[in-house]
């Protein structure tokens, strides 16, 4: 009786060894020969009413790390405990954290849809910035954004570092080449007055078709060597202009070049529930 009960406790503890000789293998794998998509280290997410409830299967793609656009919009908070009236339905954020997707989070503070009225309102949105970067929330807050989208066409952003002296850190803004006048010009630019404790994502364009994602590339190099290596990141553009106006998904065969071109970056979809379905997730899994 004793024989045969040892004999499965041999067989599982053979077992056991093997599963795990093959995890090891498995691992020194995934390192000579990285998934698809594992440059892909999170996903964007502009809040609005219509993603509140926030929802997908971005995980299957490399992305844990979650950028919120925003924590209050146009005078409306999509937290609690702030001294702004809220939107009609709040996200679940306790939720939201515990999703795979959302391991680690870049919150963004407070901003405006129009880019215009945030230009010209960016003093109020620094004060209530730093007021929302005090609010608590249940989620692993691993660095903040101020969704100032700068580009060397807005004569004001030299005066953000005063403005954003006294929001926390890690602190990251984006920035684009809306006057297209290059990526050394652009990467230069920005050096004459960022301070060095603040980081860049860098907006493609190639959503909007302003530019290719080889030139894109470019951009990135060019503030990376001027910035250094872990303060540039990609918001990749999973966005196309549709006939009639507006923004379609991405498709797989448009993406994945995109994505190729940034090998090296970590790479941020923009944005995650409105354009990554679970269709194009499906797609760039294969």
């Amino acid at each position: 009786m004793s024989l045969l009960q040892g004999r499965p406790l041999i067989k599982t503890s053979l077992a056991a060894l093997l599963i795990g000789v093959l995890g090891i293998v498995t691992g020194e794998l995934g390192q000579l020969f990285p998934s698809k998509g594992s440059n892909i280290v999170g996903i964007v997410w502009q809040p609005d009413n219509a993603t509140v409830g926030i929802s997908g299967d971005w995980d299957r793609l490399g992305a844990r790390e979650l950028l919120v656009q925003w924590t209050a919009v146009d005078n409306q908070a999509f937290i609690p405990g702030t001294t702004l009236p809220t939107v009609p339905v709040l996200p679940d954020w306790a939720r939201i954290g515990k999703e795979p997707w959302a391991q680690d989070v870049i919150l963004g503070l407070a901003g405006h849809f129009s880019e215009n009225l945030s230009r010209d309102n960016i003093e109020q949105l620094a004060t209530l910035s730093a007021q929302l970067a005090k609010v608590k929330t249940p989620l692993n807050v691993t660095g903040w954004y101020f969704p100032a989208e700068v580009d060397p066409s807005w004569s004001r952003a030299k005066e953000l570092p005063a403005l954003l002296a006294k929001l926390p850190r890690p602190l990251w803004i984006s920035v684009y080449d809306g006057a297209n006048i290059g990526p050394a010009a652009t990467a230069d630019w920005l050096k004459t007055w960022l301070p060095d404790d603040i980081g860049v994502f860098f907006q493609d364009g190639v959503g909007v078709y302003a530019r290719t994602a080889p030139v894109a590339r470019t951009y990135a190099d060019a503030l990376r060597a001027r910035l250094g290596k872990h303060r540039v990141r990609i918001i990749v553009e999973a966005f196309r202009p549709q006939v009639g106006g507006g923004f379609r998904s991405a498709t797989a065969a448009e993406l994945k070049p995109q994505l190729a071109a940034y090998e090296g970056y970590p790479l941020y979809l923009f944005d995650g529930p409105h354009y990554v379905t679970p269709a194009l997730v499906k797609a760039l899994s294969k």
